[in-house]
């Protein structure tokens, strides 16, 4: 049967190819998407999602906007990553179908209370719609199937601020929250965490867009480079291809920029692929807490691995994959989707 999934993004050039990667799944039927402020205003989030979905046939699945702000600071948002609308160099039409009519908090519990037991939930934003979830309905630990966040950093420098990986940052009470409630988790329910000690070694490179390409059959295949100017678009025949390749090269472009080489992490759609199949990921039992008073720590994860604090651990943190393993999925999957969706080169 396939696997019931919530999913709140805030959309944003990987939390699209977690999407992709869900809709090209056949173990995963998407229940419902929430829209998070994070990489661009909730509103944009919203329009990027439902147009990735009418982009793939799939409009139908319902979008609900989140809250317009975190819980207690002004929204942070961050263009400069993913482009002035949050999906890069890509433009998408304007979708045409409605977006929820209840809240994104409200459809999360709603729909855990109607499946208990059944629904996984991913998250690929700052969690803000999920803490304002567990405020309507505290059992959603228990509800839940199981929860997987990308977010924190443990032993790995932040992406933000020294210590920040940037979900966690817009929204760090939420995080607390969150991580929190879901110490009521029984232990085989406890959040997979997706931090950037791992997700900073999923680093897609333009060959993974040939691949892509060649798995779609779409043509012309197109190499990507640091030479290239901003202008440039892709000519690809296959309208996913030709969205990714506009989408990613700007995820390229700004790691580049920081001297990072010419790649993207790919945070979110390895959490996608891990919510799908743990076995992809080896993980390690903590106590997880967000730093909330530090001055220049504010929004750290930070993990207790050897049981200092006398709290049992309420998450698992994933410490180990083999990134090769998730881009053969990821190109396989994402590619037949294309390929179907999109079986000829438009006349």
């Amino acid at each position: 049967m396939p696997q019931k999934i919530i999913l709140d993004v805030d959309t944003g050039i990987d939390d699209s190819l977690a999407l992709l990667y869900l809709l090209a799944s056949p173990e995963a039927e998407i229940i419902g998407i929430a829209a998070t402020a994070g990489n661009v205003p909730t509103a944009q989030v919203a329009i990027n999602t439902a147009a990735l979905l009418e982009l793939t046939g799939a409009g139908g699945i319902e979008v609900a906007a989140g809250a317009d702000e975190p819980l207690a600071v002004p929204l942070r948002t961050t263009e400069d990553t993913h482009g002035p609308q949050g999906l890069g160099y890509a433009e998408l039409p304007v979708p045409t179908h409605p977006l929820s009519d209840r809240s994104a908090a409200s459809m999360w519990v709603e729909l855990a209370r109607a499946q208990p037991g059944e629904v996984i939930g991913l998250c690929t934003g700052p969690l803000t719609n999920l803490a304002l979830a567990l405020r309507i309905e505290p059992e959603l630990p228990r509800l839940l199937r199981r929860l997987v966040i990308m977010g924190g950093a443990f032993n790995h420098p932040g992406n933000t601020t020294p210590t920040n990986e940037w979900n966690i940052h817009v929204d760090p009470e939420a995080a607390k929250e969150v991580f929190d409630a879901f110490s009521a988790a029984p232990p085989d329910r406890r959040p997979l965490v997706c931090a950037l000690d791992i997700t900073e070694t999923i680093e897609m490179r333009p060959e993974h867009l040939i691949a892509l390409a060649e798995a779609a059959h779409s043509l012309p295949i197109e190499r990507v480079d640091a030479g290239d100017q901003p202008e440039w678009r892709s000519a690809a025949s296959n309208p996913v291809i030709r969205y990714l390749t506009d989408a990613v090269r700007f995820y390229f472009d700004f790691h580049h920029l920081y001297d990072l080489g010419y790649l993207a992490h790919m945070h979110d759609p390895f959490a996608a692929a891990v919510a799908l199949d743990p076995a992809l990921a080896t993980t390690r039992p903590a106590t997880v807490d967000v730093e909330l008073a530090g001055t220049i720590t504010r929004a750290t994860t930070v993990a207790d691995w050897a049981g200092m604090w006398g709290r049992e651990p309420n998450a698992d943190i994933v410490i180990g994959t083999d990134p090769a393993v998730f881009f053969e999925r990821l190109v396989t999957r994402v590619g037949a989707l294309a390929r179907r969706l999109y079986p000829e080169p438009p006349s």
